[in-house]
Protein backbone atom coordinates (compact mmCIF):
# COMPACT_ATOMS: atom_id res chain seq x y z
CA UNK A 1 0.00 0.00 0.00
CA UNK A 2 1.39 3.39 -0.97
CA UNK A 3 1.68 5.83 1.91
CA UNK A 4 -0.25 9.07 1.75
CA UNK A 5 1.99 11.96 0.75
CA UNK A 6 2.11 15.13 2.85
CA UNK A 7 2.60 18.55 1.41
CA UNK A 8 6.34 19.11 0.95
CA UNK A 9 7.03 15.58 -0.34
CA UNK A 10 7.36 13.66 2.96
CA UNK A 11 5.07 10.68 3.42
CA UNK A 12 3.07 9.88 6.53
CA UNK A 13 5.03 6.63 6.95
CA UNK A 14 8.40 8.40 6.99
CA UNK A 15 7.06 11.16 9.22
CA UNK A 16 5.72 8.59 11.68
CA UNK A 17 9.02 6.70 11.62
CA UNK A 18 11.03 9.85 12.34
CA UNK A 19 8.69 10.90 15.13
CA UNK A 20 8.83 7.44 16.71
CA UNK A 21 12.63 7.29 16.58
CA UNK A 22 13.01 10.82 18.01
CA UNK A 23 10.50 10.28 20.81
CA UNK A 24 12.05 6.93 21.75
CA UNK A 25 15.53 8.47 21.97
CA UNK A 26 14.09 11.38 23.95
CA UNK A 27 12.48 8.99 26.44
CA UNK A 28 15.72 7.05 26.97
CA UNK A 29 17.71 10.28 27.35
CA UNK A 30 15.09 11.66 29.71
CA UNK A 31 15.47 8.63 31.99
CA UNK A 32 19.25 9.10 31.93
CA UNK A 33 19.12 12.75 33.05
CA UNK A 34 16.23 12.10 35.42
CA UNK A 35 18.26 9.50 37.31
CA UNK A 36 21.28 11.83 37.48
CA UNK A 37 19.32 14.77 38.91
CA UNK A 38 17.27 12.47 41.12
CA UNK A 39 20.36 10.98 42.74
CA UNK A 40 22.19 14.30 43.09
CA UNK A 41 19.30 16.35 44.42
CA UNK A 42 16.67 14.10 45.93
CA UNK A 43 18.50 11.15 47.42
CA UNK A 44 21.02 13.45 49.07
CA UNK A 45 18.15 15.39 50.58
CA UNK A 46 16.49 12.19 51.73
CA UNK A 47 19.74 11.00 53.31
CA UNK A 48 20.12 14.24 55.24
CA UNK A 49 16.58 14.07 56.59
CA UNK A 50 16.74 10.35 57.35
CA UNK A 51 19.81 11.01 59.50
CA UNK A 52 17.52 13.05 61.78
CA UNK A 53 15.26 9.99 62.26
CA UNK A 54 12.40 11.34 60.18
CA UNK A 55 9.85 8.61 59.29
CA UNK A 56 10.53 6.98 55.93
CA UNK A 57 7.01 7.63 54.58
CA UNK A 58 7.46 11.38 55.08
CA UNK A 59 10.83 11.27 53.32
CA UNK A 60 9.20 9.40 50.43
CA UNK A 61 6.56 12.13 50.16
CA UNK A 62 9.25 14.81 50.11
CA UNK A 63 10.96 12.97 47.28
CA UNK A 64 7.68 12.65 45.36
CA UNK A 65 6.91 16.37 45.73
CA UNK A 66 10.38 17.17 44.36
CA UNK A 67 9.90 15.13 41.18
CA UNK A 68 8.32 17.99 39.10
CA UNK A 69 11.48 20.08 39.52
CA UNK A 70 13.60 17.16 38.29
CA UNK A 71 11.27 16.60 35.33
CA UNK A 72 11.36 20.28 34.34
CA UNK A 73 15.15 20.34 34.54
CA UNK A 74 15.70 17.07 32.64
CA UNK A 75 13.61 17.73 29.53
CA UNK A 76 15.87 20.26 27.70
CA UNK A 77 18.95 18.07 28.05
CA UNK A 78 16.97 14.97 27.09
CA UNK A 79 15.79 16.72 23.92
CA UNK A 80 19.35 17.63 22.99
CA UNK A 81 20.79 14.20 23.69
CA UNK A 82 17.89 12.28 22.12
CA UNK A 83 17.97 14.31 18.89
CA UNK A 84 21.75 14.05 18.57
CA UNK A 85 21.66 10.27 19.03
CA UNK A 86 18.73 9.80 16.64
CA UNK A 87 20.11 11.92 13.78
CA UNK A 88 23.63 10.58 14.36
CA UNK A 89 22.48 6.94 14.16
CA UNK A 90 20.36 7.55 11.06
CA UNK A 91 23.25 9.34 9.39
CA UNK A 92 25.81 6.56 10.06
CA UNK A 93 23.26 3.88 9.01
CA UNK A 94 22.80 5.79 5.71
CA UNK A 95 19.07 6.27 6.38
CA UNK A 96 19.49 10.02 5.83
CA UNK A 97 21.24 9.30 2.51
CA UNK A 98 18.40 7.02 1.40
CA UNK A 99 15.79 9.68 2.23
CA UNK A 100 17.74 12.34 0.33
CA UNK A 101 18.12 9.97 -2.63
CA UNK A 102 14.33 9.44 -2.59
CA UNK A 103 13.76 13.11 -3.30
CA UNK A 104 13.40 14.37 0.25
CA UNK A 105 15.37 17.34 1.54
CA UNK A 106 16.94 18.24 4.86
CA UNK A 107 13.86 20.37 5.51
CA UNK A 108 11.68 17.23 5.49
CA UNK A 109 13.99 15.53 7.98
CA UNK A 110 14.07 18.62 10.21
CA UNK A 111 10.26 18.93 10.49
CA UNK A 112 9.63 15.86 12.75
CA UNK A 113 12.39 16.83 15.19
CA UNK A 114 11.03 20.38 15.29
CA UNK A 115 7.55 19.04 16.10
CA UNK A 116 9.04 16.97 18.95
CA UNK A 117 10.88 20.06 20.25
CA UNK A 118 7.70 22.14 20.26
CA UNK A 119 5.72 19.36 21.97
CA UNK A 120 8.38 18.76 24.64
CA UNK A 121 8.76 22.50 25.29
CA UNK A 122 5.02 22.95 25.83
CA UNK A 123 4.80 19.92 28.13
CA UNK A 124 7.89 21.06 30.04
CA UNK A 125 6.42 24.55 30.43
CA UNK A 126 3.18 23.08 31.79
CA UNK A 127 5.15 21.02 34.31
CA UNK A 128 7.27 24.05 35.25
CA UNK A 129 4.30 26.40 35.53
CA UNK A 130 1.67 24.14 37.12
CA UNK A 131 3.10 20.98 38.64
CA UNK A 132 6.33 22.50 39.96
CA UNK A 133 4.61 25.26 42.02
CA UNK A 134 2.08 22.73 43.36
CA UNK A 135 4.83 20.26 44.26
CA UNK A 136 6.92 22.97 45.93
CA UNK A 137 3.96 24.13 48.03
CA UNK A 138 3.24 20.59 49.20
CA UNK A 139 6.95 20.08 49.85
CA UNK A 140 7.02 23.20 52.05
CA UNK A 141 3.91 22.17 53.97
CA UNK A 142 5.32 18.72 54.71
CA UNK A 143 8.73 20.14 55.60
CA UNK A 144 7.10 22.50 58.10
CA UNK A 145 5.32 19.56 59.72
CA UNK A 146 8.58 17.63 59.89
CA UNK A 147 10.33 20.59 61.52
CA UNK A 148 7.54 20.88 64.06
CA UNK A 149 8.12 17.26 65.07
CA UNK A 150 11.90 17.28 64.53
CA UNK A 151 13.05 20.86 65.23
CA UNK A 152 16.73 19.94 65.33
CA UNK A 153 16.49 19.39 61.58
CA UNK A 154 17.07 23.11 60.98
CA UNK A 155 20.13 23.37 63.22
CA UNK A 156 23.13 22.43 61.12
CA UNK A 157 26.79 22.48 62.06
CA UNK A 158 28.74 25.69 61.39
CA UNK A 159 25.73 27.52 59.95
CA UNK A 160 23.80 30.77 60.29
CA UNK A 161 20.00 30.48 60.48
CA UNK A 162 17.46 33.27 60.67
CA UNK A 163 14.13 32.56 62.37
CA UNK A 164 11.82 35.56 62.39
CA UNK A 165 13.63 38.15 64.60
CA UNK A 166 16.24 35.68 65.84
CA UNK A 167 19.58 34.73 64.27
CA UNK A 168 21.21 31.49 65.46
CA UNK A 169 24.89 30.85 64.74
CA UNK A 170 26.10 27.34 65.52
CA UNK A 171 29.45 25.61 65.76
CA UNK A 172 29.66 21.84 65.76
CA UNK A 173 26.36 19.96 66.13
CA UNK A 174 26.17 16.39 67.38
CA UNK A 175 22.63 15.14 67.84
CA UNK A 176 20.99 17.64 70.20
CA UNK A 177 24.35 19.00 71.43
CA UNK A 178 25.62 22.31 70.07
CA UNK A 179 28.97 23.98 70.70
CA UNK A 180 29.99 27.64 70.28
CA UNK A 181 26.42 28.92 70.06
CA UNK A 182 25.58 32.59 69.38
CA UNK A 183 22.04 34.01 69.41
CA UNK A 184 21.13 37.51 68.20
CA UNK A 185 17.57 38.56 69.07
CA UNK A 186 15.37 41.39 70.30
CA UNK A 187 13.40 41.48 73.55
CA UNK A 188 9.77 42.58 73.90
CA UNK A 189 11.08 45.91 75.26
CA UNK A 190 12.99 46.54 72.03
CA UNK A 191 16.42 45.78 73.44
CA UNK A 192 18.90 43.98 71.22
CA UNK A 193 20.64 41.00 72.81
CA UNK A 194 23.71 38.94 72.10
CA UNK A 195 23.81 35.55 73.85
CA UNK A 196 26.87 33.33 73.64
CA UNK A 197 27.42 29.87 75.12
CA UNK A 198 30.27 27.40 74.93
CA UNK A 199 27.90 24.42 74.95
CA UNK A 200 24.14 24.04 74.58
CA UNK A 201 21.55 21.29 74.26
CA UNK A 202 18.42 21.48 72.13
CA UNK A 203 15.40 20.22 74.10
CA UNK A 204 11.82 19.57 73.02
CA UNK A 205 9.88 20.43 76.20
CA UNK A 206 6.48 19.33 74.88
CA UNK A 207 3.75 21.79 75.84
CA UNK A 208 6.33 24.29 77.06
CA UNK A 209 7.73 24.47 73.51
CA UNK A 210 11.36 24.27 72.47
CA UNK A 211 14.35 25.45 74.45
CA UNK A 212 18.12 25.64 74.51
CA UNK A 213 19.87 24.70 77.76
CA UNK A 214 23.19 26.61 77.72
CA UNK A 215 26.35 26.26 79.79
CA UNK A 216 28.79 29.10 80.52
CA UNK A 217 26.54 31.69 78.89
CA UNK A 218 27.28 35.40 78.38
CA UNK A 219 24.52 37.96 77.70
CA UNK A 220 24.76 41.56 76.52
CA UNK A 221 21.73 43.78 75.89
CA UNK A 222 21.67 47.30 74.45
CA UNK A 223 18.93 49.89 74.00
CA UNK A 224 18.47 51.08 70.44
CA UNK A 225 17.56 54.67 71.29
CA UNK A 226 20.10 55.24 74.07
CA UNK A 227 23.70 55.03 72.93
CA UNK A 228 26.19 53.74 75.45
CA UNK A 229 23.48 52.20 77.65
CA UNK A 230 24.03 48.47 77.86
CA UNK A 231 23.92 45.62 80.36
CA UNK A 232 25.81 42.36 80.49
CA UNK A 233 25.75 39.24 82.62
CA UNK A 234 27.41 35.84 82.84
CA UNK A 235 25.84 32.59 83.99
CA UNK A 236 26.94 29.03 84.42
CA UNK A 237 23.52 27.82 83.21
CA UNK A 238 20.89 29.54 81.06
CA UNK A 239 17.61 28.30 79.66
CA UNK A 240 16.50 29.97 76.41
CA UNK A 241 12.92 29.31 75.30
CA UNK A 242 12.00 29.34 71.62
CA UNK A 243 8.60 29.79 70.03
CA UNK A 244 7.99 26.82 67.75
CA UNK A 245 6.53 29.10 65.09
CA UNK A 246 9.91 30.82 64.76
CA UNK A 247 11.40 27.61 63.40
CA UNK A 248 8.87 27.19 60.62
CA UNK A 249 8.57 30.79 59.49
CA UNK A 250 11.62 30.42 57.24
CA UNK A 251 9.67 28.17 54.85
CA UNK A 252 6.16 29.49 55.48
CA UNK A 253 6.21 32.32 52.95
CA UNK A 254 5.35 31.66 49.31
CA UNK A 255 8.05 32.62 46.84
CA UNK A 256 8.20 32.72 43.02
CA UNK A 257 8.91 28.99 42.80
CA UNK A 258 5.54 28.29 44.42
CA UNK A 259 3.67 30.46 41.88
CA UNK A 260 2.67 30.22 38.26
CA UNK A 261 4.23 32.61 35.75
CA UNK A 262 1.09 34.75 35.71
CA UNK A 263 1.07 35.06 39.51
CA UNK A 264 4.77 35.90 39.51
CA UNK A 265 4.22 38.60 36.88
CA UNK A 266 1.38 40.13 38.93
CA UNK A 267 3.60 40.13 42.04
CA UNK A 268 6.44 41.76 40.08
CA UNK A 269 4.10 44.57 39.01
CA UNK A 270 3.08 45.14 42.63
CA UNK A 271 6.72 45.23 43.75
CA UNK A 272 7.61 47.60 40.90
CA UNK A 273 4.82 49.99 41.87
CA UNK A 274 5.95 49.90 45.50
CA UNK A 275 9.56 50.49 44.47
CA UNK A 276 8.64 53.39 42.19
CA UNK A 277 6.65 55.02 44.99
CA UNK A 278 9.56 54.61 47.41
CA UNK A 279 12.02 55.95 44.82
CA UNK A 280 9.81 58.99 44.22
CA UNK A 281 9.92 59.83 47.93
CA UNK A 282 13.66 59.22 48.03
CA UNK A 283 14.25 61.45 44.99
CA UNK A 284 12.33 64.26 46.69
CA UNK A 285 14.45 63.91 49.82
CA UNK A 286 17.61 63.76 47.71
CA UNK A 287 16.66 66.91 45.82
CA UNK A 288 15.81 68.64 49.11
CA UNK A 289 19.20 67.79 50.63
CA UNK A 290 20.97 68.86 47.40
CA UNK A 291 19.17 72.22 47.38
CA UNK A 292 20.01 72.82 51.04
CA UNK A 293 23.69 72.08 50.35
CA UNK A 294 23.68 74.29 47.25
CA UNK A 295 22.08 77.15 49.21
CA UNK A 296 24.80 76.93 51.85
CA UNK A 297 27.64 76.85 49.31
CA UNK A 298 26.29 79.66 47.12
CA UNK A 299 25.53 81.93 50.06
CA UNK A 300 29.08 81.80 51.35
CA UNK A 301 29.95 82.90 54.86
CA UNK A 302 26.91 85.13 55.03
CA UNK A 303 24.52 82.19 54.56
CA UNK A 304 22.57 81.20 57.67
CA UNK A 305 23.53 77.51 57.22
CA UNK A 306 27.18 78.10 56.26
CA UNK A 307 28.35 76.37 59.42
CA UNK A 308 26.34 73.26 58.59
CA UNK A 309 28.21 72.49 55.35
CA UNK A 310 29.69 69.23 56.63
CA UNK A 311 26.38 67.98 58.01
CA UNK A 312 24.54 68.94 54.79
CA UNK A 313 27.16 67.16 52.69
CA UNK A 314 26.87 64.02 54.80
CA UNK A 315 23.07 64.12 54.52
CA UNK A 316 23.28 64.47 50.74
CA UNK A 317 25.73 61.58 50.38
CA UNK A 318 23.60 59.37 52.65
CA UNK A 319 20.43 60.13 50.65
CA UNK A 320 22.31 59.50 47.39
CA UNK A 321 23.59 56.13 48.59
CA UNK A 322 20.14 55.07 49.84
CA UNK A 323 18.53 56.09 46.54
CA UNK A 324 21.19 54.26 44.51
CA UNK A 325 20.79 51.10 46.59
CA UNK A 326 17.02 51.14 46.07
CA UNK A 327 17.45 51.22 42.28
CA UNK A 328 19.08 47.78 42.39
CA UNK A 329 16.41 46.01 44.41
CA UNK A 330 17.83 42.52 44.92
CA UNK A 331 14.50 40.95 45.89
CA UNK A 332 12.82 42.31 42.77
CA UNK A 333 15.72 41.00 40.66
CA UNK A 334 15.21 37.51 42.12
CA UNK A 335 11.51 37.59 41.23
CA UNK A 336 12.26 38.74 37.69
CA UNK A 337 14.92 36.08 37.32
CA UNK A 338 12.53 33.34 38.45
CA UNK A 339 9.89 34.65 36.01
CA UNK A 340 12.22 34.42 33.01
CA UNK A 341 13.54 31.09 34.27
CA UNK A 342 10.03 29.62 34.04
CA UNK A 343 10.21 30.18 30.26
CA UNK A 344 13.90 29.83 29.42
CA UNK A 345 14.40 26.29 30.77
CA UNK A 346 11.32 24.68 29.13
CA UNK A 347 11.89 26.36 25.77
CA UNK A 348 15.54 25.40 25.87
CA UNK A 349 14.28 22.13 24.33
CA UNK A 350 13.18 23.98 21.20
CA UNK A 351 16.48 25.87 20.94
CA UNK A 352 18.42 22.62 21.30
CA UNK A 353 16.62 21.13 18.26
CA UNK A 354 18.17 23.74 15.96
CA UNK A 355 21.62 22.83 17.26
CA UNK A 356 21.22 19.05 17.56
CA UNK A 357 20.03 18.32 14.00
CA UNK A 358 23.01 19.81 12.10
CA UNK A 359 25.46 18.44 14.69
CA UNK A 360 23.97 14.95 14.32
CA UNK A 361 24.39 15.16 10.55
CA UNK A 362 28.11 15.71 11.00
CA UNK A 363 28.61 12.22 12.49
CA UNK A 364 30.09 9.84 9.92
CA UNK A 365 30.80 6.85 12.17
CA UNK A 366 29.38 5.66 15.51
CA UNK A 367 26.63 8.27 15.33
CA UNK A 368 24.96 7.34 18.59
CA UNK A 369 28.22 7.37 20.53
CA UNK A 370 29.31 10.67 19.02
CA UNK A 371 25.85 12.13 19.69
CA UNK A 372 25.95 10.97 23.29
CA UNK A 373 29.39 12.50 23.92
CA UNK A 374 28.48 15.79 22.22
CA UNK A 375 25.19 15.90 24.14
CA UNK A 376 26.92 15.51 27.51
CA UNK A 377 29.53 18.18 26.69
CA UNK A 378 26.93 20.70 25.47
CA UNK A 379 24.70 19.96 28.48
CA UNK A 380 27.56 20.69 30.89
CA UNK A 381 28.38 23.96 29.09
CA UNK A 382 24.71 24.99 29.02
CA UNK A 383 24.30 24.13 32.71
CA UNK A 384 27.39 26.20 33.58
CA UNK A 385 26.07 29.17 31.59
CA UNK A 386 22.69 28.87 33.29
CA UNK A 387 24.18 28.75 36.79
CA UNK A 388 26.64 31.52 35.99
CA UNK A 389 23.89 33.73 34.61
CA UNK A 390 21.73 33.10 37.66
CA UNK A 391 24.55 34.08 40.03
CA UNK A 392 25.39 37.16 37.96
CA UNK A 393 21.75 38.23 37.96
CA UNK A 394 21.38 37.86 41.74
CA UNK A 395 24.78 38.99 43.02
CA UNK A 396 25.99 41.44 40.37
CA UNK A 397 22.65 42.89 39.30
CA UNK A 398 22.83 41.99 35.60
CA UNK A 399 19.61 41.92 33.56
CA UNK A 400 17.50 38.91 34.62
CA UNK A 401 16.23 38.49 31.05
CA UNK A 402 19.68 38.24 29.48
CA UNK A 403 21.19 36.11 32.25
CA UNK A 404 18.41 33.53 31.87
CA UNK A 405 17.93 33.64 28.09
CA UNK A 406 21.53 34.11 26.92
CA UNK A 407 22.31 30.32 26.91
CA UNK A 408 19.20 29.72 24.76
CA UNK A 409 20.03 32.62 22.44
CA UNK A 410 23.59 31.38 21.91
CA UNK A 411 22.33 27.84 21.25
CA UNK A 412 19.62 29.06 18.87
CA UNK A 413 21.89 31.38 16.85
CA UNK A 414 24.62 28.76 16.39
CA UNK A 415 22.00 26.13 15.50
CA UNK A 416 20.22 28.35 12.97
CA UNK A 417 23.48 29.19 11.21
CA UNK A 418 24.36 25.48 10.94
CA UNK A 419 20.79 24.58 9.88
CA UNK A 420 20.75 27.19 7.11
CA UNK A 421 23.99 25.79 5.74
CA UNK A 422 22.49 22.26 5.66
CA UNK A 423 18.84 22.92 4.81
CA UNK A 424 19.66 25.30 1.97
CA UNK A 425 21.46 22.52 0.11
Amino acid sequence: MRANSLRGGISGTILGYLLKETLLAFFVSFLFFFIIFFVNQLLLLAQEILSKKVPFNQVALLVMYSIPSVVALSTPYATLLGTLMTIGRMNTDNEILVMLSSGLSYKNIFIPTLLVGIFVSLVSFAVNDIMLPAGTIEFSKLYRRIMASTPALELEANSVKRFKDTVVITGNVSGQKISDLIILDKTTDGERRVIMAKNAEFVDAGREGLRLDMENAFIQSTKENVHGDYDYAQSGYLRYRIEQDDFIVAVSTIGPREMSSRDVLDEIKIKEDTLNSTLFDRYNRLVGSALALEDAMRGGKNARNWGQRLTLTQNFLREYQLTSSLKSDRILSVWRLEFYKKFSIPFGSLCFIFLAVPLGLLAKKSGQTVGFILGIIISVVYWALLLGGQNMGIRLGYSPFWTMWLPNIITFVIGVVMCVQRVSR
